[in-house]
């Protein structure tokens, strides 16, 4: 029986068709681009479940447990497991892994709504720091060391330290720094490393294990040829490493996915053969992109930055963020995403010499305009008026944000980027915290009733 799809009755899939049919260079997640090298891995053929001969994620006894302790091996870990649940799954387990419900943790206000989540189910008590500004880049920059050891001192009783890094421009935070300081006061260090699973293999290794991170979360998808929801958890400690497995069944899916398990274990097989010389070229050839987008006068030049994100700061000859990502899509290059300031980009060796090339001569072709007026949002941390536990399980009510002055939000609101949470739940909305949700476009809210 043969069954005809009318193409109404397939929205989403249609849609799929129509943007692959467009051919655009790929400068977005995820890594693997959907390279000829990638696509002759027929991945979509080995969707399986648990059998005798495949294994079983969680109960890893055979293959899975072998394809484990091979990427393990490539990034120097006492343990890395795999994930088909994404960098969220990821982060959950990590943190369950150290905070006992209702724990203090120290961590970055510049964090994935999925941490604060979890943080909210784990009835954490958090105490927040703010990311620096830089006045120079009208850019937010990362948390410092002498951030942590400052509240550290204040907070006896924090059970781990939590920040992300890099950001999505590509910002990197002093982990080592940091995890000296963390390791001073014996409290781990969480690093929720999403868009940097790439730094192992940089000419220099700068991944957040090898600098002394305890646990990391990397979201292989986003700059390594995986498929998407594809991640790994990084364990540097014994005790965490015997229960991991066991903690992350608790959040994951119990029918996890072959195909994205499959392509990390290729993943694995391509880095420890060819990880290293790829990304060195890579560094190179962007390198020199970087160089033309200084003469063009668009670059931020930060001291401590992933060395293969390119972010233009098209504001700097007066183009907004999202109209230059716009005139990158219509000459058929995608970005990763933008913001009223910048667009950002995520090549990786997946990415032909071609693709670089395209890119390259969009940005060259930017038109310059009159200058935009610089803009900068203020973040804040609210006051908290309920605990994140006790507000996600709160009956809430969607309002008008203009209208929410003075109510307690119901959810995590989080404009990416920069990634910093405008509100997280429990926190109660100050005009300032409506002037950003109105400069992010985010007109309604979730509030407790």
């Amino acid at each position: 029986m043969s069954l005809q799809l009318k193409i109404e009755n397939t929205p989403l899939y249609n849609a799929l068709i129509k943007h692959k049919k467009l051919n655009a260079t790929s400068f977005h997640t995820p890594g693997h681009k959907n390279s000829e090298m990638f696509a002759k891995k027929f991945f979509s053929e080995l969707d399986f479940t648990e059998l005798p001969d495949t294994d079983s994620l969680y109960d890893s006894q055979g293959v899975i447990k072998q394809a484990e302790e091979l990427m393990s091996k490539v990034y120097g870990t006492k343990c890395t497991i795999f994930s088909a649940g994404g960098c969220t799954l990821c982060i959950q387990t990590m943190l369950k892994l150290v905070l006992p419900f209702g724990g203090k943790i120290v961590a970055s206000r510049m964090i994935h709504k999925s941490a604060v989540n979890t943080m909210a189910l784990l009835n954490a008590k958090v105490e927040w720091v703010m990311p620096q500004f830089d006045n120079k880049t009208k850019c937010f920059l990362q948390v410092t060391a002498e951030d942590v050891e400052i509240i550290l001192q204040k907070n006896s009783d924090v059970k781990c330290v939590y920040i992300t890094s890099p950001d999505y421009f590509g910002n990197i935070a002093d982990i080592e720094e940091i995890a000296k300081i963390c390791h001073k006061r014996k409290v781990p260090l969480l690093v929720d490393n999403a868009h940097g699973a790439h730094l192992k293999f940089l000419p220099k290794d700068i991944h957040p294990i090898s600098l002394g991170a305890d646990i990391v979360a990397d979201s292989a998808h986003k700059t390594l040829p995986v498929l998407t929801g594809g991640a790994l958890l990084h364990i540097a400690d014994e005790k965490y490493a015997k229960i991991a497995k066991q903690t992350m069944s608790i959040f994951g899916s119990t029918s996890p996915s072959y195909p994205i398990m499959a392509s990390l274990d290729v993943c694995c097989a391509w880095l420890k053969k060819e990880g290293k010389k790829a990304y060195l070229k890579l560094e190179k050839d962007i390198l020199k992109i970087k160089m033309v987008a200084k003469q063009k006068g668009i670059l931020d030049c930060n001291d401590n930055v992933d060395p293969i994100r390119l972010v233009f700061n098209t504001a700097k000859i007066g183009l907004p963020g999202e109209v230059a990502a716009q005139i990158f899509r219509e000459n058929g290059v995608e970005p990763e995403l933008s913001d009223n300031k910048r667009v950002v980009f995520i090549a990786t060796p997946m990415n032909s010499l071609s693709d670089l090339k395209k890119l390259t001569q969009v940005m060259e072709k930017l038109p310059a305009n009159s200058i935009i007026p610089e803009e900068t949002q203020d973040f804040e941390v609210p006051v908290t008026k309920k605990s994140m536990h006790e507000a996600i399980f709160s009956e809430s009510e969607r309002v008008k944000s203009d209208e929410s002055l003075g109510k307690i939000s119901a959810a995590t609101v989080c404009a990416c980027p920069p990634g910093i949470p405008i509100l997280v739940p429990g926190e109660k909305i100050t005009e300032k915290s409506i002037k950003n949700l109105l400069y992010y476009g985010i007109s309604l809210i979730d509030v407790i009733k």
